[in-house]
Formats: structure tokens, C-alpha cells, sequence
């Protein structure tokens, strides 16, 4: 049962559920966080790969390191959220129940990008760096077939998602 908390305004009664809210700041950290990997996977990408190889990794670097910075804060704020939900319905269970599979993918892939911006990508900045310098297009090809990967997941992530939660079961 979730917290509802009342108050009058107006003379009006409201109420404040913490699951609405819950699910309204995981659905926006989301939105926040997979909609920027689509847009450098989709528009800056590419266009950094049009460009001549230094200027293309320029533009890369220069809108990667934007949105890093934001999304260290959006993916800990859509798992937060994930997990209150998750604790709050007790819907620990669906995580072994394969109608649920997307419950399981969304924490996978929470966890995969988890483990890519708070440790792969500080870990191997160096390197990233040492084959952007010796072979720009090789880098920006590399970077273009990782983001790739990631967004095909997440977009089958979040379509099952959407659909499961709303009662479509595959």
C-alpha cells in the first residue's frame, strides 16, 4: 500500500503518493539518461565520423563530457527510484518470474551502465585517449559499435517494460 500523505488546499483535499512520484522521477532519469545515449549514438556519432578525424573526436569529446556529467546523476537517480518502487510493492518475486523479464533487463541494464560510466569509462579513459590519438576513426568506429549496442538494448529494455507494466506479457 503506498504513503499517502493529505493536505487541504484551497479547500480542497490532496494527496501525495510517494510511488506516483516514485515512478514520474525513474521514468524521467530514464528518459534523461537513454535519451542522451540515443542522441550520440544517433546524431553526434555520426556526425563526428563526417567530420575530419580530429575535429569528429573534438565533437565527440566535447558533447560526451556534458552529458557524462548528467548522466552521474540520472542513472542513480532511475535505479533510487527503481528500488524504492521495487521495495515498496514488495515485487522482489518478479525478478524470478520469467513473465517479468523485463523487472530482471531493467536492472541489467542499469547495472551494465552502472558499470561503464562509474567504472570501465575512469578506469580505461587513458587508453580511449592513446587510440583516439593514434587512429582517430578506429576510436570514433569502436565508440559507434559499443553505443550501438547499448541503445539496442535499452530500447528492447524499455519497450518490454512499458508493455509489461501496462499488462502485456510475452
Amino acid at each position: 500500500m503506498a504513503a499517502v500523505v493529505s493536505w487541504e488546499l484551497r479547500g480542497e483535499m490532496m494527496n501525495f503518493d510517494d510511488l506516483i512520484w516514485a515512478r514520474a522521477i525513474h521514468v524521467l532519469a530514464v528518459a534523461h539518461w537513454i535519451g542522451g545515449v540515443a542522441f550520440v549514438t544517433l546524431v553526434i556519432l555520426p556526425l563526428a565520423r563526417s567530420l575530419p578525424a580530429q575535429e569528429g573526436l573534438a565533437l565527440f569529446e566535447a558533447a560526451e563530457n556534458r552529458f557524462a556529467a548528467q548522466v552521474r546523476v540520472s542513472i542513480p537517480v532511475a535505479g533510487a527510484a527503481g528500488f524504492w518502487m521495487t521495495y515498496r510493492m514488495d515485487l522482489w518475486s518478479r525478478f524470478l518470474d520469467p513473465h517479468f523479464w523485463w523487472m530482471t533487463a531493467m536492472l541489467g541494464l542499469w547495472v551494465v551502465f552502472s558499470i561503464v560510466v562509474f567504472v570501465v569509462e575512469p578506469l580505461f579513459h587513458a587508453r580511449i585517449e592513446n587510440l583516439a590519438r593514434a587512429n582517430p576513426p578506429l576510436a570514433l568506429a569502436r565508440i559507434k559499435r559499443m553505443h550501438s549496442m547499448l541503445l539496442a538494448l535499452a530500447t528492447v529494455t524499455i519497450a518490454g517494460a512499458v508493455a509489461g507494466a501496462h499488462g502485456f506479457y510475452f
